[in-house]
């Protein structure tokens, strides 16, 4: 298992800070959204999902996911949106970084990296639930949260590993860690 050095501990928790900013601007946008599209929104989502799996694709290494979801939950919290956002932040984290040790952290493709978002998603359903933002019907709740789902996949599946292809093709990941010709094909 590769070793944490003070450099990936630190570009990890810049990776959630940026995000937690975004997240900010996120949140005003889907607030602005809400008259307008109260169903469809949730199509957006998966922006809150998106931190965790990024991070793992960034550094790859165990506890980036984590890290970087407490990192951003820890922001947002800061700036005002109260302490139980830090038990999402970890709950998302938490249940990303399990998808990453299912492949023993050895998958960086689309699929593993959409899968972690679906279990973002996951933790975050089960948290609205014990918190009660999910009592609704039945087919309620399989609207909003499939459609959240198909949202966590979209921007952490897609979205997250075509920015992390777009910084391999570019090299400026060597910067964080070397990259090796073998890990290249992790991408397609």
């Amino acid at each position: 298992m590769k070793q944490w050095k003070f450099t990936d501990v630190l570009v990890t928790i810049m990776v959630g800070i940026v995000f937690g900013v975004i997240m900010k601007f996120w949140d005003d946008f889907y607030t602005l959204i809400k008259p307008i599209l109260p169903t469809m929104r949730q199509l957006l989502y998966g922006m809150w999902f998106m931190v965790g799996p990024f991070a793992f694709l960034l550094i790859r290494k165990p506890g980036a996911a984590l890290l970087a979801s407490l990192a951003g939950a820890g922001l947002s919290a800061f700036i005002g949106h109260g302490v139980q956002v830090l038990m999402y932040g970890f709950v998302q984290g938490l249940m990303a970084e399990l998808l990453f040790a299912a492949f023993r952290y050895k998958r960086y493709n689309i699929v593993v990296a959409g899968l972690a978002g679906v279990m973002s998603c996951l933790g975050s359903f089960l948290l609205d639930l014990y918190y009660g933002y999910a009592d609704l019907e039945a087919w309620a709740l399989v609207v909003k949260y499939g459609l959240r789902t198909i949202s966590a996949f979209v921007f952490t599946g897609v979205f997250a590993y075509s920015i992390i292809k777009a910084l391999e093709a570019t090299k400026v990941t060597t910067l964080i860690r070397p990259v090796s010709p073998d890990e290249y094909k992790h991408l397609d």
